[in-house]
């Protein structure tokens, strides 16, 4: 199956390449995203940010002189490798010219795996954030527009010192993203003179967490932190932890921020706290003011899947081509400095500049800045939520 997809992938893309100069008339993206799963209330900003971004560039006509950008979503399902897998296997075989997503870090390292390294397919992550994926072979394939756990583990331990919490109980969902982020939480907090009572991983899916509780109650410690998803075993801990009069407030990482969790929750959620990768200015004013109403453009990882989109689409205007083993090398020439730097709503100019040999510092909406091995140096938004909603209450 894998070489049958190879070679039809590799036939598809000589013919589209030949044809960047010959006005190419279609760029296909895949969105690989959980539109089921324990993000799936994220995943609708997330593909709508993205998708702006391709109607953004056919709208200018700018890409290789009128090509309209095209995008084929598939279901990851966010915790389902077989899943993720297969629909990124449909999606190559429909000829798409790169992949933006995955979402959760499990099933982006199957998909970069057993998927798009085959292929010779780049793949732009807005939201897999396991430190793992830093150092996993890729072939210059894999790139993120959003910051390793590595450095939120930092940033949650400096936000807890801020606030006076001296311990910690800490629970995780028992998958890739989990356990690094739980690591990197764990032995940030600890070099900061804080105590960690207890490192225990739940499964997503149960009707019941109450052994689970139980046992971080006997740990004790000032705060639990949570570091689950908001539509599965992370919220079920939280209902958990009230019920028995564990907690009151708990510790809130990425894969728990999200408008549904207070609303699941309910007011017992208040006082809550914690951080996502997210940034301030002019980039996210004008996502923002982009998207009106039709979707929230500062929904969780929403900026960063816009980002990935127009990355892409940046990369392979600079290499005037659509095969990733010519615009792959061009995603972090078109992401940072030098350049004029390049905002949401300002593509179509950028595709105008790269045109004219022009340098672009692409800065779009989550303050894009790659480093290492293609993935964000990271800002965060910092959250409590207050009166049922996650107000911003700073960054970091």
């Amino acid at each position: 199956m894998k070489k049958m997809l190879m070679a039809t992938t590799a036939a598809a893309l000589m013919a589209t390449t030949a044809m960047a100069d010959g006005h190419l008339k279609e760029v296909k993206l895949g969105v690989l995203f959980g539109f089921t799963g324990p993000i799936e209330s994220l995943t609708g900003p997330m593909s709508a940010g993205a998708e702006m971004a391709m109607k953004e560039v056919t709208d200018s006509g700018k890409l290789f002189d009128g090509a309209i950008v095209t995008s084929l979503r598939a279901d990851g399902g966010c915790i389902d490798n077989g899943m993720a897998t297969a629909g990124a296997e449909r999606l190559i075989a429909e000829g798409i010219n790169g992949l933006v997503g995955a979402d959760c870090s499990g099933v982006t390292g199957a998909v970069l795996q057993n998927v798009a390294i085959p292929n010779g397919m780049v793949m732009i992550s807005p939201s897999a954030t396991s430190p793992g994926l830093s150092t996993m072979e890729d072939n210059g394939l894999f790139f993120r527009t959003s910051p390793s756990d590595a450095r939120e583990g930092q940033v949650m331990a400096e936000i807890l010192v801020e606030r006076g919490v001296k311990s910690i109980a800490l629970t995780y969902t028992n998958n890739d993203y989990g356990k690094g982020l739980a690591d990197a939480i764990e032995s940030s907090f600890k070099a900061v003179g804080g105590e960690v009572t207890i490192v225990a991983a739940h499964e997503d899916g149960k009707a019941d967490y109450s052994a689970e509780v139980g046992a971080l109650a006997s740990a004790g410690g000032d705060l639990l932190v949570v570091a689950g998803y908001l539509d599965q075993g992370g919220a079920g801990i939280i209902k958990s932890a009230l019920d028995a009069g564990a907690w009151e407030t708990f510790g809130l990482p990425g894969g728990m921020i999200g408008e549904n969790l207070p609303k699941t929750i309910g007011p017992d959620l208040d006082g809550s706290y914690g951080q996502i990768a997210g940034s301030e200015g002019n980039g996210i004013d004008a996502l923002v003011a982009m998207a009106g109403d039709a979707f929230d453009a500062t929904s969780p990882y929403t900026p960063e899947a816009y980002d990935a989109a127009a990355l892409f689409l940046l990369a392979m205007q600079s290499a005037n081509s659509v095969d990733p083993a010519d615009y792959k090398d061009h995603i972090l020439t078109v992401a940072n400095a030098p350049g004029e730097k390049i905002y949401p709503g300002e593509l179509g100019k950028a595709l105008d500049l790269i045109k004219a040999g022009t340098d672009i510092d692409y800065v779009g909406a989550s303050a894009v800045e790659l480093i290492g091995p293609g993935e964000s140096a990271g800002t965060y938004r910092m959250i409590e939520v207050r009166d049922g909603k996650n107000e911003t209450i700073g960054f970091k």
